[in-house]
């Protein structure tokens, strides 16, 4: 009897140890590991992809947004620029940084210092923006267009969205309001995170005349990035995009040049202009580097939104529509005035270098398109 109590108590625990590795394979095969851990922050791949105004960042969003393993929030630092009165952008990071930390956590209680009292998913800034907050467990329906989300999805309090958020494999969110990586350091070394950072850089030029068909959408930001200086109003937009691209250049040196250990493998730059001339190759390359997969249903929806016939009009200049990526990147050739490509090129300059964007000496070398002025990346 006791011999063959021991064969049965030995063939149980030997089922209960392949019963536990079924378990391990399936979590591994499948992208939404909540369902398989008691803490699935611990596997979640966090993604903060960090850029500025006008620099395309709204379409690499959306290439997050769309893809059916991610939970995707725009900008979330907008509400603290907006409520907290503070002189500038310096004293408000640790505000925003701290923010970040809850919401990639999937802790939406932060939010409440930011939100009216009886705040809504539509308390969000861009919430619709959000696939993931229009479509099941945070919606009851998946909308099939930003009107039926506004109509179906605008729930009360922020606890679907949260339980949304610990669905998927991935958090990313979207930033423009980060100027430099240090402040980041505790997110990068917090051991509940998996932090990685997209840098998403833009050829000043374009950014200066993006900027400049919305300039009314920047007043308070750039308030707070120019820490409240009196500028003459013509040299506003160019002492920011001179704050925008010494940003560039301040994370460049601290990702790339003598990153601290905790930072290496986890930073990535991307120039606007590849994505833009390769956008299928260039979307691939930041997937592979973040752990999620190209989908054809990503593959069909990134070659329909670049390579459409639309330029883009100032109304649109926040919304993502099929656009020929490449004339859109290079429109500022024609449309800018040399005078102001040389401004911008003096308060720019190292940025550009850095980045590798030619400089242009007349008005006929600037529209001469048989002249690239991106210049390969030196790794």
């Amino acid at each position: 009897m006791s011999t063959r109590f021991r064969v049965n108590f030995n063939a149980l625990i030997l089922l209960v140890v392949l019963q536990g590795a079924a378990v391990v394979l399936f979590c591994n095969w499948y992208a939404q590991p909540s369902s398989c851990e008691s803490e699935p922050s611990q596997r979640r791949v966090h993604v903060l992809l960090v850029s500025s105004w006008r620099s395309g960042s709204s379409f690499l969003g959306q290439v997050f947004s769309q893809h059916p393993s991610v939970f995707y929030l725009m900008e979330p630092a907008w509400h603290v620029w907006t409520k907290v009165q503070k002189p500038g952008a310096k004293l408000l990071r640790m505000a925003v940084r701290d923010l970040l930390r809850s919401v990639f956590q999937c802790d939406f209680s932060v939010m409440d210092s930011y939100l009216p009292e009886n705040h809504r998913a539509s308390s969000l800034f861009m919430w619709t923006e959000s696939r993931a907050l229009c479509s099941p467990p945070a919606c009851s329906i998946t909308a099939r267009n930003e009107t039926q989300c506004l109509q179906k999805c605008d729930v009360k309090g922020l606890l679907k969205v949260e339980k949304a958020c610990r669905t998927y494999s991935h958090v990313v969110l979207k930033e423009v309001r980060f100027f430099e990586l240090k402040s980041l350091y505790p997110l990068l070394q917090d051991p509940n995170l998996d932090l990685r950072i997209v840098h998403l850089v833009r050829d000043p030029r374009g950014v200066f005349r993006s900027r400049e068909e919305s300039a009314k959408s920047f007043i308070l930001d750039n308030t707070i990035v120019l820490e409240k200086r009196n500028i003459p109003a013509a040299e506003v937009q160019y002492q920011v995009l001179q704050e925008i691209c010494r940003s560039h250049v301040r994370i460049s040196e601290t990702a790339i040049v003598k990153p601290p250990p905790f930072l290496e493998g986890r930073y990535k730059m991307v120039r606007y202009e590849d994505v833009a001339r390769n956008p299928l190759k260039e979307v691939s390359d930041i997937y592979q580097f973040v752990g999620l997969e190209m989908t054809k249903q990503m593959e069909e929806w990134i070659y329909k939104k670049t390579h459409g016939k639309g330029k883009g009009t100032v109304a649109q200049a926040f919304q993502v529509i099929p656009r020929n990526a490449t004339q859109v990147s290079e429109a500022w050739r024609t449309m800018l005035p040399h005078s102001k490509v040389k401004r911008v090129q003096e308060v720019c300059g190292e940025a550009m270098e850095l980045l590798g964007y030619r400089s242009v000496h007349s008005e006929e070398e600037q529209k001469a398109f048989n002249t690239d002025l991106l210049l390969p990346r030196e790794l």
